[in-house]
């Protein structure tokens, strides 16, 4: 019985590498039909942005429209003077939004009978100048001071030159991609032939210490220093 059970075992490992040598030899001569070798390639820089925007709202409640609008008129007008003194040119006055506030009765529901009046002065102001941005996003607060309530959004920062630079980093990541393919094919005295097939990947645009990937891509605008990074796979005809 015992001999028997071994004749099996003998048997049935027979098989099985007779089947993994059969799936090998297919592999092997797969990839020999195609000759041709899929790498890579990647290359990134480092930018500083050059042109900041940043918005924010001026926020005023009062009893009346009119009153609401004659205030916002009168800290338009000091908000205006304080970015003038920071040397900003560039600065767009978006139509106001104003609406009501309703009061509310004992039990807490709405009535029709108004409360306040909500006047929200959007703002947005631009310059090349980014180090005077991120300053005056985290200065406008101070203006609570005299009086002025004031909601500030994230500062948006872009680099002007990225068209140029996506396709200057396109050329470095192929040739990356190339030089990885003649690594990986210089053991088997094999060169690298011309290019059968291209892919870009997406850009990522990250903060510098960022690791971050996306298969949308990535366009950070919350930093004044950026990686770019580009990808590109290429398959290659050996030689």
């Amino acid at each position: 019985m015992l001999e028997r059970i071994e004749k099996l075992q003998v048997i049935s490992l027979g098989i099985l590498v007779g089947l993994a040598l059969i799936v090998s030899t297919k592999m092997v001569a797969s990839t020999i039909q195609k000759n041709e070798i899929s790498v890579t390639g990647s290359a990134y820089e480092i930018i500083k942005s050059d042109k900041g925007t940043l918005n924010f709202d001026i926020e005023i409640k009062r009893a009346t429209r009119q009153e609401a609008y004659k205030v916002a008129q009168e800290q338009l007008k000091t908000v205006e003077q304080y970015l003038k003194e920071k040397k900003i040119t560039k600065i767009n006055v978006k139509t106001p939004q104003v609406y009501p506030v309703y009061k509310n009765d004992a039990r807490g529901y709405s009535t029709n009978e108004v409360d306040h009046y909500n006047y929200i002065q959007p703002i947005s102001i631009a310059a090349d100048d980014v180090e005077l941005i991120k300053e005056i996003s985290t200065d406008l607060g101070s203006l609570i001071n005299k009086n002025i309530v004031i909601s500030v959004e994230t500062p948006s920062y872009d680099y002007s030159k990225l068209p140029e630079l996506k396709v200057a980093l396109l050329e470095k990541a192929s040739n990356d991609a190339k030089q990885r393919a003649e690594s990986m094919l210089k053991p088997s005295h094999n060169r690298v032939g011309k290019i059968s097939a291209v892919r870009m990947g997406v850009y990522q645009i990250t903060p510098v210490d960022s690791t971050n990937v996306s298969d949308m891509g990535i366009n950070d605008t919350s930093t004044i220093d950026k990686k770019v990074t580009a990808v590109a796979n290429i398959t290659f005809r050996i030689k």
